[in-house]
């Protein structure tokens, strides 16, 4: 159930995290131009509303539409949640969710019946036209059907939403996401559910806590300050490098071993998470738009006009509460920790997240066998003295690899490298003319079969990772030999 909940989550999160930019444009906008904000302008304040309620929408669909069939299945998926944003009264991000992988794996269907009928010569004649008729009818279908039907379950959950608030239970949000969290939902939740609920609210009030429910830094850091205090061996020493990461680069999951690791811990997060979600509600706080990654930086960047007090206080209770309750617990229940522990939960998330896309430790084992830089290459492989590129891979292409790229680039340049390009993109999307790429073990198979030319380097820590020195070391050596 865990593994299908996750997967379902993958894929609600992946129609929303590649668009996060367009939500951020439209968040930073928002927060400039309304009436109440920043540097209010009428004239500029008019994009907000067609963004919100066309671009954003639009892009969902394309997106979910490209995950089920390509960019065919986007371009189908775009056509159809056109009607359905048409039909309702209300923004459509979850009539583009449905609308847009529906009409895609239609779609994909439909051209599986006819693909080998097609008349040689008539094949683009076919597809172009068989794209067009079935993406207006789908359009057609959403605006008479699937809109207002979606609009009425977005009203219902709105009711459910504003329930809660009125009665003062939002807090309690945090027993699930919390927890959730730690099982690597983070980007379900964040991405797939709230992002979508506070871009609706916050077009109508200005802000909206659901920002902030998911991303808010505060728990995270309260941890590993603990960690930082009343930890021992290893994970008292990383943990405040693991610190600095969270709070400031936004990549939370660093945290999550530290919880894994005496898994009692998850009262102190929910503890935290929940104060700080009641401070934010009482305060008025919230965001204009989504922070992602879930930095201080984001928050504080995408904090409307009036909110920065209540956002600060709020990311300061989920901490000193989380600090709080994690140095009780840890002196109550927490046995003197060994050099191996942080290693040993290290390595179950490890394993968690790559169930979490779907793969079996066994798979992600078998999958980086024999992908690595010590084998003889094969024939149709870029030599490494003509390596101009380097690309790192991760799920979403946002985390991770960002982190691990910077950490090479820098690498790299003092090595005497600093002309071999370093980037970093989802493992789906990995370019072309990528002559190196580094990845998780888990990933392998996936970033191989994406470019099968490029070298592949696998990993298992994006910010220790040995196999940097020996990258560099290797490249050195071919490049002085040619």
């Amino acid at each position: 159930m865990k593994q299908g909940i996750q997967k379902f989550g993958r894929f609600l999160s992946g129609m929303v995290m590649p668009n996060i930019g367009a939500f951020i444009a439209w968040g930073l906008i928002t927060a400039m131009f309304i009436p109440t904000g920043w540097a209010p302008n009428d004239k500029l304040a008019a994009i907000v509303g067609p963004m919100l309620t066309y671009l954003l929408p639009l892009l969902i669909g394309y997106t979910g539409g490209k995950i089920v069939y390509d960019t065919r299945g986007g371009v189908v998926g775009a056509i159809a949640t056109t009607g359905v944003i048409i039909g309702a009264n209300v923004p459509m991000f979850l009539g583009a969710m449905i609308m847009g992988p529906l009409a895609a794996f239609v779609m994909k269907q439909l051209d599986r019946l006819w693909e080998k009928r097609v008349p040689h010569g008539f094949e683009m004649l076919v597809n172009n036209f068989s794209a067009g008729i079935f993406g207006g009818i789908m359009s057609i279908l959403g605006f008479l059907a699937i809109g207002p039907s979606a609009e009425a379950i977005n009203n219902a959950l709105g009711a459910g939403v504003g329930w809660l608030v009125n009665h003062g239970l939002l807090p309690l949000t945090s027993v699930l996401v919390e927890p959730a969290k730690v099982l690597f939902l983070n980007n379900a939740i964040n991405h797939g559910v709230f992002t979508p609920l506070g871009a609706q609210e916050a077009a109508e009030v200005g802000r909206s806590i659901f920002f902030m429910i998911e991303s808010n830094p505060g728990p995270g850091l309260g941890l590993l300050l603990a960690y930082m205090l009343f930890g021992k061996g290893t994970s008292k020493a990383s943990a405040s490098g693991a610190a600095i990461i969270h709070f400031f680069g936004g990549i939370h999951e660093i945290y999550f071993p530290y919880v894994l690791m005496n898994p009692v811990l998850i009262l102190a997060m929910i503890g935290g998470g929940a104060s700080g979600v009641f401070t934010i509600n009482l305060l008025h706080g919230g965001l204009i738009g989504a922070a992602s990654p879930g930095s201080i930086i984001a928050e504080m960047t995408m904090t409307p006009k009036g909110a920065h007090l209540a956002n600060i206080v709020g990311i300061t209770v989920a901490c000193g509460v989380t600090f709080i309750l994690s140095a009780i617990l840890m002196k109550l229940f927490v046995k003197a920790e060994s050099e191996g522990d942080l290693e040993a939960s290290q390595e179950l998330m490890r394993t968690m997240k790559a169930q979490s896309k779907g793969q079996s430790a066994g798979q992600s084992q078998d999958a980086g066998a024999g992908l690595n830089l010590d084998k003889a290459q094969d024939s149709d492989q870029v030599a490494l003295s003509n390596v101009h590129k380097i690309v790192f891979a991760c799920d979403a292409g946002m985390g991770s690899s960002a982190m691990g790229a910077s950490k090479l680039r820098k690498k790299l340049k003092n090595a005497g490298l600093g002309d071999i390009e370093v980037i970093h993109s989802s493992v789906d999307d990995i370019p072309g003319d990528a002559d190196v790429i580094i990845c998780h073990n888990n990933l392998s198979g996936r970033a191989k079969s994406a470019n099968p030319r490029a070298n592949l380097v696998g990993i298992t820590d994006f910010l220790n990772a040995p196999e940097y020195d020996g990258l560099i070391d290797k490249l050195k050596d071919s490049t002085s030999k040619s």
